[in-house]
């Protein structure tokens, strides 16, 4: 579903995000992203959906590859969650926010409508629809957010920390939502418990770069492969 080959990317600044990185997720697979801080993750998957375009190498999502001509084509197909849901809310009601996609790509539109009210009930949000995204929790903004990417129905999903701003009941909810998903999903996070219960497998960045990859519960319960890369284990693992 992704194959990325030889990608790199650096900002104005002279900073190297990428490095030379080389990646392959099947489809319907769960993969985690983690490394420390600066280690290149949210560069990473910001190429997947076209908001970052490569400088070199490439990057190829169900057979078409990023660049600017097929950055609609790619937005319809993947589903990018930012860090932040301030980024991706901006309309005065939440209702036109969840719609956004739809009504700009071209896409069912009356099966967006069904789908929306579906998401924004399950959700919880549906009371709140009429509502600027500025008055909802962040809690709420998050699955605001949520709702604006998955009813694309995207192939494939990919969440750059997902979990930052929920307590622990809507953290549990998103992890039920997420292991449900029938999309290939990658997940970028410092919450390593959560990667442990929603991602079959993870990889480990450094310095723009993949030091390794595989089952998520053979690496996350390393030590000192995670102590290498500026990790600690899962809290489940740290015991008392």
């Amino acid at each position: 579903m992704i194959n990325i080959d030889s990608l790199v990317f650096t900002y104005p600044d002279g900073t190297r995000a990428i490095d030379g990185l080389t990646l392959n997720v099947r489809e319907g697979s769960s993969m985690g992203i983690v490394g420390a801080n600066g280690a290149g993750k949210s560069t990473l998957v910001n190429h997947l959906n076209g908001y970052i375009l490569p400088q070199e190498g490439m990057v190829v999502v169900d057979g078409i590859g990023i660049c600017r001509k097929n950055r609609e084509e790619i937005h319809r197909r993947v589903g990018l969650l930012f860090q932040n849901p301030d980024d991706q809310l901006f309309m005065s009601r939440v209702y036109d926010d969840v719609l956004f996609g739809p009504s700009n790509l071209g896409t069912d539109w009356a099966g967006a409508v069904i789908e929306a009210e579906r998401l924004l009930r399950e959700f919880g949000l549906w009371e709140l629809r009429e509502k600027p995204p500025s008055h909802l929790s962040q809690g709420q903004k998050r699955f605001a957010a949520l709702a604006a990417v998955l009813v694309m129905k995207p192939q494939v999903l990919v969440m750059d920390e997902p979990t930052s701003d929920l307590d622990p009941r809507n953290r549990r909810k998103l992890i039920g939502l997420v292991t449900s998903l029938r999309a290939t999903t990658l997940t970028v996070s410092h919450d390593l418990d959560f990667i442990w219960e929603t991602c079959e497998e993870v990889c480990i960045m450094t310095a723009g770069r993949i030091v390794t990859s595989g089952p998520t519960r053979e690496l996350l319960s390393n030590r000192e492969l995670l102590e290498l890369n500026g990790l600690e284990l899962p809290l489940r693992l740290q015991g008392g």
